[in-house]
């Protein structure tokens, strides 16, 4: 994709550094070093390391709010998309010096956290497709700070039965008091996040999710289910509430996905959901181009929707 269609970096700024300076099999971006920064890493797009690098200088700026500080875990496919992934979930050796670390309590082995945009180009470096923060941040990794509701339809279903779905849990939110924001999943998804105050334990949060959840299946058993069996969702759309638990996590909005297509997760003004939403349009190519030319960003607002979680419907 290396044609000039994503402009960014050092010259997209009007400066010429050492981050920009090209050398035999190697390039330098915000400082860090990339090797191979030719190597091709969707196949069908014709998408490089370069490029993925060029990505997420262009949307550091709204990535970075919704993943700094927050522990992480990775989806690395250091051969490209289509090729053998794993999750890197744990710190293990020769990190780098970009990215910090945090023992959490209950778990062994440290896990990884990015700071500023040398922390995502240092995991392009690494490999990493995806990046799927915890729903806590550093300061506060034993209390969750974020709610989020993964509407995960059945293959059968278009995706305007998920957008009904997403505007039911927003609406059924909005009655008791809180306000919602809503990205693409880079798939055929979308999730319903809930800013909340860093104020409840993980199993609080987790109840709220599964009676919400719950209500909504209750009301409409043709339409949603809670169980996460694949046979038994024919026609129908999971309400997945597993992701509010410290051993789960959700995609991070502006993350790249390791699907065909390079798809990324999209936020969304609650406006743009309607019928005709595309979520395929989401793409390393379109999205910074889209954040250039929006009026605002529709997750502005995320950080300072500072919500104390309500009593409600409990699983």
């Amino acid at each position: 994709m290396s044609n000039g269609s994503i402009a960014t970096g050092s010259a997209a700024r009007g400066t010429c550094g050492p981050e920009e300076r090209r050398m035999s099999g190697e390039r330098f971006v915000e400082g860090i070093r990339l090797s191979n920064p030719d190597k091709i890493l969707y196949p069908e797009q014709g998408i490089t390391k370069s490029d993925l690098a060029d990505y997420y200088v262009a949307v550091a700026d709204r990535i970075l709010p919704q993943i700094a500080f927050r522990p992480i875990t990775m989806v690395r496919c250091p051969t490209g998309q289509g090729t053998k992934c794993f999750y890197q979930r744990h710190a293990g050796s020769g990190v780098p010096e970009q990215l910090g670390e945090i023992v959490i309590p209950g778990f062994d082995e440290p896990y990884l956290y990015i700071k500023d945009v040398p922390g995502l180009i240092a995991l392009v470096q690494m490999g990493v497709l995806e990046m799927h923060p915890w729903a806590v941040t550093v300061d506060h990794p034993d209390r969750a700070d974020r709610i989020i509701f993964d509407l995960d339809p059945d293959e059968g279903l278009g995706f305007d039965s998920v957008i009904a779905a997403a505007r039911e849990v927003r609406d059924r939110l909005k009655a008791i008091g809180l306000t919602s924001f809503v990205k693409t999943t880079g798939g055929k998804g979308l999730h319903v996040v809930v800013p909340i105050a860093p104020t409840a334990d993980w199993r609080d949060v987790k109840s709220f999710a599964k009676g919400l959840s719950a209500e909504m299946a209750a009301d409409a058993p043709d339409k949603f289910l809670t169980k996460i069996s694949k046979a038994e969702r024919a026609g129908r759309i999971f309400i997945d509430y597993l992701r509010n638990d410290p051993t789960s996590t959700a995609v991070a909005a502006y993350s790249t996905r390791s699907r065909e297509g390079a798809p990324v997760a999209m936020p969304l003004s609650w406006s743009q959901v309607k019928a005709g939403l595309d979520p395929c349009a989401y793409t390393i190519a379109t999205v910074p181009g889209l954040i250039a030319r929006q009026a605002s960003d529709p997750w502005a607002d995320m950080a300072a929707t500072d919500q104390i979680l309500p009593e409600a419907p409990r699983g």
